[in-house]
């Protein structure tokens, strides 16, 4: 000021102003006043700013004075304030009182940057909390397992009989006590599609297959002996859709088998399936199809071992007789042995030729409880996985060894069952649970539910909410099968027994035997109409739409489609499979 006064300047140049021609010069230069600091960081911060990625030094004209000015700190926090120090955590105060930033603007602070998005930019994995407004819980749901539920409304219109104890009303009372705790919420739902006869003579007769699609119950009582032949009297009789019965069961499993051999699903439930008694040729014990043994047919296509457990209280006898000779499939089977059906299931009965051990035959005694059940089904079970290490598990989940079943003599409770189910999950292999015997609906609809959410991981309240199906479960009103004061005729030293000769049978086994390699067959074709439907068409007339074509332009009461009518046009595939040729068909 003294230079200037000195030369004749009448001009009076402000502090500010001042300040300004020195940052267009590139000269920046400190207050000592505090009240005029708010103009100094307006227009000297951009020249200034030091960018750490470009590394820009500072100007030569901006020397360190040897002497901290008083008002240097207090400058800085109304600059703090704009954003900079708050957006950029590493962002620090220099001693001549520069603010470093990442950001060559005084920009307002960027969006909070979330969980998700720290960990891209830091590339180092961080804990996501699902309580966080982002989309964060994605990356923890990714960490469960993927359950898909096949589920079919329709399977409970069907009835074996008034007396029959057999009653597929059971699976939609499941499914309804699965929809009331709000499973579905946390499952891929999916309705399976129907199983056509071909698919069905992949395991059975082609003429017991062609018997079941045209039997109704008139043609069983005006041929006799012919439909002895093939259905065992009371135990399997014709009743009406019979065959779109088989159907639903056979196509769940077989599309389950799918979504697990193309990684689209861990875990898969079809609770209508499990018919484990049902042989190549004829209906046995409730079951017509044998839909586990076109599952495990569809799995061996991708998986060189496949292992089947049968937690039923009947032997699983089907299952086993179709793989006995082949050591690609270990089936185990926990049951009741004796002067019980079907009378099968010695321990003696390991296989033969090259499925020789491969056969795994439990037999129990009447009553046995939780603790002697886990006793003998743990250790078991642990050996047969270290043995022979399947790439898959298929698991029927019969509810007939429950206590108080109507056909069932074991004394299992509803938590001692949905632990062998636990125990299965926790070898993070792919599982797939089936259905099978049970015969006290309402004690079957509990622990298919129970066990559902043991897949997932969820709680239940033990008190149940109200359903479609409440009156059933009176008086008591509650989520639990208790075992009764039935007398446990499985003394340890019977069970000790049995463990000793089931374990030198496995040791006997060799050590996860291979498969010779062969190319893959390929898959059934998913958007085709089969036989079926060429049926259909051949006696819908003039209008040529198959059933499945008209189930495609009803859309649920709870989806919604995105048109501004209430027309909805569906996609119709114009080919169809017909199992032996394809051909176009007759479009409306």
């Amino acid at each position: 000021k003294a230079a200037m006064k000195k030369q004749g300047a009448v001009k009076q140049t402000t502090l500010g102003s001042m300040l300004a021609q020195k940052a267009e010069s590139g000269v920046v230069v400190k207050p000592s006043v505090k009240p005029v600091v708010k103009p100094v960081v307006k227009t000297a911060a951009k020249p200034v700013a030091v960018t750490k990625s470009a590394a820009v030094t500072k100007p030569a004209t901006a020397a360190k004075p040897t002497a901290k000015p008083s008002a240097a700190k207090p400058a800085a926090k109304p600059a703090a304030k704009r954003g900079p120090r708050k957006a950029i955590s590493d962002s620090e105060d220099d001693d001549d009182g520069f603010v470093e930033s990442d950001s060559d603007d005084l920009a307002p602070p960027p969006p909070r940057q979330t969980a998700g998005r720290r960990a891209a930019a830091t590339k180092t994995p961080v804990y996501m909390d699902v309580s966080d407004d982002s989309d964060d819980g994605d990356f923890k749901m990714a960490l469960k397992k993927r359950i898909t539920y096949y589920y079919d409304e329709e399977v409970g219109n069907y009835n074996y009989g008034y007396m029959h104890p057999m009653k597929p009303f059971r699976m939609r009372m499941a499914h309804s006590l699965v929809s009331a705790y709000g499973l579905d919420k946390h499952l891929n739902v999916v309705r399976p599609p129907r199983a056509s006869a071909l698919e069905m003579t992949r395991f059975h007769a082609d003429d017991y297959v062609e018997f079941l699609s045209r039997v109704t119950p008139e043609l069983a009582q005006q041929e006799p002996e012919h439909t002895s032949v093939y259905l065992s009297g009371e135990d399997c009789p014709a009743f009406d859709g019979v065959f779109e019965f088989c159907s639903i069961s056979a196509g769940g499993s077989i599309a389950g088998a799918k979504r697990i051999n193309h990684g689209e699903s861990d875990v898969v439930v079809n609770w209508a399936g499990g018919l484990h008694h049902a042989k190549k040729g004829a209906a046995s014990g409730f079951c017509y199809i044998n839909d586990i043994v076109l599952a495990i047919l569809e799995l061996l296509r991708y998986h060189q071992r496949v292992m089947y457990l049968d937690i039923d209280v009947h032997h699983g006898d089907g299952v086993e007789e179709a793989f006995y000779t082949t050591d690609r499939v270990m089936s185990v089977s926990f049951h009741k042995f004796g002067d019980f059906f079907p009378g099968t299931g010695h321990v003696d009965d390991v296989g033969v030729a090259r499925g020789r051990g491969y056969a795994v035959n439990v037999p129990l005694r009447d009553g046995i409880d939780d603790a002697s059940y886990a006793g003998i089904f743990e250790p078991v079970m642990r050996m047969v996985m270290e043995r022979f290490r399947p790439g898959a598990v298929v698991m029927q989940c019969g509810t007939d060894s429950l206590s108080g079943d109507r056909i069932g003599c074991f004394n299992l409770s509803m938590q001692g069952h949905a632990a062998c189910v636990a125990f299965m999950k926790s070898f993070n292999v792919p599982l797939f649970c089936l259905g099978g015997g049970g015969y006290t609906i309402r004690n079957v609809a509990r622990t298919w539910a129970y066990e559902t959410a043991v897949l997932l991981g969820h709680d239940l309240d033990p008190v149940l909410p109200y359903n479609d199906y409440y009156d059933f479960y009176g008086p008591e009103f509650r989520l639990d099968v208790p075992a009764s004061n039935m007398e446990n005729m499985n003394t340890r030293e019977y069970l000790a027994q049995i463990l000793e000769r089931v374990g030198e049978q496995l040791r006997s086994v060799p050590h996860a035997p291979s498969a010779q390699m062969h190319e893959v067959p390929r898959d059934w074709p998913e958007d085709s109409d089969n036989e079926i439907d060429d049926a259909e068409m051949d006696a819908a007339g003039e209008a040529k739409m198959t059933r499945r074509q008209r189930e495609a332009r009803v859309v649920p009461h709870a989806e919604a489609y995105d048109t501004d009518t209430d027309e909805f046009t569906p996609i119709v595939n114009p080919y169809r499979h017909t199992g032996t040729s394809t051909r176009p068909a007759a479009r409306r």
